[in-house]
């Protein structure tokens, strides 16, 4: 019995050559590496600051699906900015055609803050009334301005049927020779012209056109946000340029909405009269939606604000003026209403009147505050119509509110 209690003491110790246990040797050698204190120790992971390699590019599909789901998460708002269109739409079908001109220089004005050309409504009006510019070097920025108020008032949309020949009109740049103007013959900004060399438009428009078509089943106005985002990606303008961008996008929201009637009503949806929120191109899909619509609606709500004044004024105008005879004064009460500044050398031009006729149906005006001059000036000086006490008590938010929802998205 002590024989095999010893023989099963030896079979379960683990012993070396040298009849030295290993456990033993284990712990002796853990107590040397302790004592080792000068070596370094084991090497640490150091962050990685090098930039990422390059990734795959993401699918078509995968981009449009992103939207799709997107929009899915947008849907209450979505649905409250497209009534307030719809609102916007039909105060525009019953009101003149120089409404839809005013916003658009609104418009164009706002979206000139954004490209860092700066131009004012006044310098605006007299240059798209008058071709009047300073004499500073703004020859350019003038020039992308009025191509933008033209495109924003009227005109063919940028993706009416199939094919790149629609929006090559619609921004006025072709490759075939003979056919539209040359970026090079015009007045266009230095880095447009040195985009045309670059690759044919064509083909970059048509890939552009391609992700449209895929995204048909969207909203108009998430339509619009992601062509807006995509627009860069296709390099049809340069990337420090979103002029081109912003106004295909204003014109591709109220798509639906322009063709439905015969009667003009919403050309373009207002977006830079909200801010510059909305074109900021950060975030993923559906930050950049909900930046969209929170500045759409902004922008929306401000233009029925515009409308709601110069209806209330032009109602107060009217009788006002109703003593006066000739011509000259219901002319310049329609002028004032279509365009946001008047000078006299515009009313002189747009009338047809004599300038001296034109000064003093103004000076009256002015003198019953009908409207007020804004340059404090003798000469080059420009007015514009008195808001009344009750445009301004007036709510559109409180006037329409009565309206279903329903009844608005037949129109959409």
């Amino acid at each position: 019995m002590l024989y095999n209690a010893r023989m099963n003491r030896f079979r379960q110790t683990d012993l070396d050559d040298d009849w030295v246990s290993l456990e033993d040797m284990e712990a002796a050698e853990d107590r040397d590496d302790a004592d080792l204190w000068f070596l370094p120790g084991p090497p640490e992971e150091e962050p990685d600051f090098l930039p990422p390699g390059p990734q795959p590019e993401a699918k078509e599909s995968e981009i449009v699906d992103a939207w799709r789901a997107a929009e899915a998460g947008q849907a209450a708002q979505l649905a409250h900015v497209a009534a307030r269109l719809g609102i916007l739409d039909e105060r525009l079908r019953r009101g003149p055609a120089g409404w839809r001109q005013r916003l658009a220089l609104i418009e164009a004005s706002e979206l000139s803050w954004l490209t860092q050309d700066r131009i004012g409504l006044d310098r605006l009006s007299l240059y798209m009334a008058l071709r009047i510019s300073t004499a500073t070097n703004d020859a350019q920025a003038l020039y992308r301005m009025g191509w933008t108020v033209r495109r924003l008032a009227g005109g063919p949309g940028p993706v009416g049927t199939p094919g790149v020949a629609d929006l090559e009109t619609f921004l006025d740049r072709r490759d075939r020779p003979g056919q539209g103007e040359s970026l090079k013959d015009t007045k266009a900004p230095i880095r447009m012209q040195e985009l045309e060399d670059r690759e044919a438009f064509e083909s970059r428009a048509a890939s552009w056109l391609a992700m449209m078509r895929q995204a048909v089943d969207l909203h108009p106005v998430t339509r619009a946000c992601m062509g807006f985002h995509l627009w860069h990606v296709a390099e049809l303008s340069p990337i420090d340029d979103p002029l081109e961008a912003a106004v295909t996008a204003a014109r591709v929201a109220v798509s639906d909405l322009a063709s439905s009637l015969n009667r003009p009503g919403a050309i373009f949806a207002p977006i830079a009269m909200g801010g510059g929120g909305g074109f900021r191109a950060i975030g993923d899909p559906a930050a950049r939606l909900s930046r969209w619509l929170n500045a759409m609606e902004s922008a929306v709500f401000a233009g029925l604000r515009r409308l709601e004044e110069i209806e209330t004024w032009n109602e107060a105008a009217a009788e006002v003026m109703a003593p006066l005879s000739g011509k000259t004064p219901p002319m310049l009460r329609e002028l004032f209403t279509s365009w946001p500044l008047v000078s006299a050398q515009m009313a002189e031009k747009l009338t047809g009147a004599h300038r001296a006729t034109v000064q003093r149906n103004i000076d009256w005006m002015e003198e019953r505050d009908l409207v007020r001059e804004i340059t404090g000036q003798g000469r080059y000086r420009m007015w514009r119509i008195v808001e009344t006490r009750a445009a301004e008590s007036r709510s559109v938010v409180g006037k329409h509110d009565g309206i279903l929802a329903d009844d608005l998205f037949g129109m959409l």
